[in-house]
């Protein structure tokens, strides 16, 4: 399509109602039985920017899934949304997810001779429709919605299905970057966790020197097959620099263990708590401003970005719907803006959610409903620390510990006191020079996958408005600009 009969084209594009191109659905007004195994129960809280996160996965019956799929059953392509509470989420049902809608949740199945429904997903995404699903929110004493009654009268833009589907597939190129970004971080993220349990919990490393010792064979060996993975021959064959820097990291490991009030861990290592060990390398635990330091009419759209507890995820700052205040406001409560290093952590709610402070983050705030945990500032634990909170032990023992009836909350004095293990520094210090290289990358990915969301929340209004040209829009050209 050449570039002025595209661009006439563009300026020409109908305005209509969603109802006269899709169907709407309501979800049920009620919560299943849920089970171990079964079709997915599908909660708003998955949804998450045109992405289903299916991470935490509840599931119902297959005579639950009948009951509750009588006002409809999702099918690929079918786009859900939420109508409460977390108003502008949306999400497409992909390829063989058999799911129910939770509450709070509708459900548009387009007319696909007249509406591409990644064309409309990306549409309900952009800042303009989502400006006006801000103008048409009801306010109410304990939720926010939008009037489901009244969303099949909104309106879109419809130009014909063939720009409709060119539009979608810009999107979606810039989306499989973003979702190649995220899945790196997810496996650099396990690289991580991994080595740290092998280390740190399973005592791997220890346990080949102990073993190795009882039959006569080399501990040192044992150990440096234990880290690397590597038979005998194939240590044998590394370039010397390397073979030299794996033995190096498994003579930092004993070949005994003690017991102590962790149980058994290995000789030299230490039982403490997380109070303790900030308090020995000169850091603090703190908890965020309280709410009558920060006010609603303190936010603004612009500004110094304020952590809380919605923003942590995957041990990461998600700056998706983050707060901001102004610099006035971040000078006054100079003692909660957050260091490179430095956990923010989530203190009320889903307790035990955290996130690693990078350089990028230097100098917004811990925000309300956090706490902040500054390891040290004389020696680089950060990601040892951080890995310790993230065990599955970890967040077992806060969740028993938090207090709160209605709602789990903790406290300084509560974080204190959990439980972590005291290695040696230099194997700690091994341990932070292995996994900088993997954290590294990971905001590197993180960073650009920030920008990619950037690009195609401002790319898409441009295409509508016929600004840009389809033919000239190349999502590796624009990616990489």
């Amino acid at each position: 399509m050449a570039f002025n009969q595209l661009q006439s084209e563009l300026s020409a594009w109908p305005r209509v109602r969603i109802g006269e191109v899709a169907e709407v659905f309501d979800g049920p007004h009620a919560t299943p039985k849920k089970t171990a195994v079964g079709p997915t129960f599908l909660g708003i809280s998955a949804l998450n920017r045109g992405r289903l996160d299916l991470t935490n996965t509840e599931h119902l019956s297959e005579d639950e899934f009948v009951k509750w799929t009588r006002r409809v059953t999702p099918t690929a392509g079918d786009v859900v949304f939420s109508y409460e509470t977390r108003i502008g989420e949306a999400a497409i049902i992909p390829e063989g997810l058999r799911c129910c809608l939770g509450r709070r949740m509708g459900l548009v199945r387009t007319n696909p001779l007249k509406l591409d429904p990644y064309f409309f997903l990306y549409q309900y995404l952009s800042p303009i429709f989502q400006d006006f699903l801000t103008s048409r929110t009801i306010h109410g004493s304990t939720v926010d919605r939008i009037s489901l009654k009244e969303f099949p009268d909104f309106e879109i833009e419809l130009p014909t299905l063939a720009v409709q589907r060119q539009i979608a597939k810009v999107m979606l190129d810039i989306d499989s970057k973003i979702g190649l970004n995220h899945h790196i971080n997810q496996t650099l993220e396990a690289m991580a966790q991994a080595i740290f349990k092998s280390w740190f919990f399973d005592f791997v490393p220890v346990q080949a020197k102990i073993a190795a010792k009882q039959e006569g064979r080399d501990p040192l060996r044992a150990a440096m097959s234990a880290i690397s993975g590597k038979l005998d021959a194939e240590l044998d064959a590394l370039p010397p620099e390397q073979y030299a820097q794996i033995a190096a990291t498994a003579a930092l490991f004993p070949d005994e263990m003690e017991e102590s009030e962790l149980g058994e861990i290995p000789k030299g290592w230490e039982s403490s708590t997380l109070g303790e060990i900030c308090a020995a390398h000169g850091g603090l635990i703190q908890t965020g401003p309280f709410g009558s330091q920060l006010h609603a009419h303190d936010y603004r759209d612009a500004g110094i970005p304020v952590v809380m507890p919605q923003d942590l995820s995957g041990r990461r700052i998600q700056t998706t719907k983050i707060a901001r205040i102004s610099e006035s406001d971040a000078q006054r409560l100079q003692r909660h803006r957050m260091k490179p290093g430095d956990i923010v952590f989530s203190r009320r709610g889903d307790v035990g959610k955290h996130a690693l402070v990078t350089h990028q983050e230097a100098g917004w705030l811990c925000g309300t409903g956090c706490m902040l945990v500054r390891p040290s500032t004389t020696s680089t634990i950060s990601a040892y620390v951080s890995c310790a909170l993230a065990l599955p032990e970890a967040l077992e023992w806060l969740v028993r510990h938090a207090v709160g009836a209605t709602m789990p909350n903790l406290n300084t004095a509560i974080l204190s006191e959990l439980p972590i293990l005291s290695a040696e520094q230099e194997t700690v210090a091994a341990f932070e020079k292995f996994v900088s290289a993997l954290e590294k990358t990971k905001n590197s990915c993180l960073a650009e996958a920030l920008t990619l969301v950037s690009l195609r929340d401002t790319l898409l209004p441009k295409l509508l408005s016929g600004e840009l040209s389809i033919e000239n829009v190349s999502p590796e050209s624009e990616v990489t600009a």
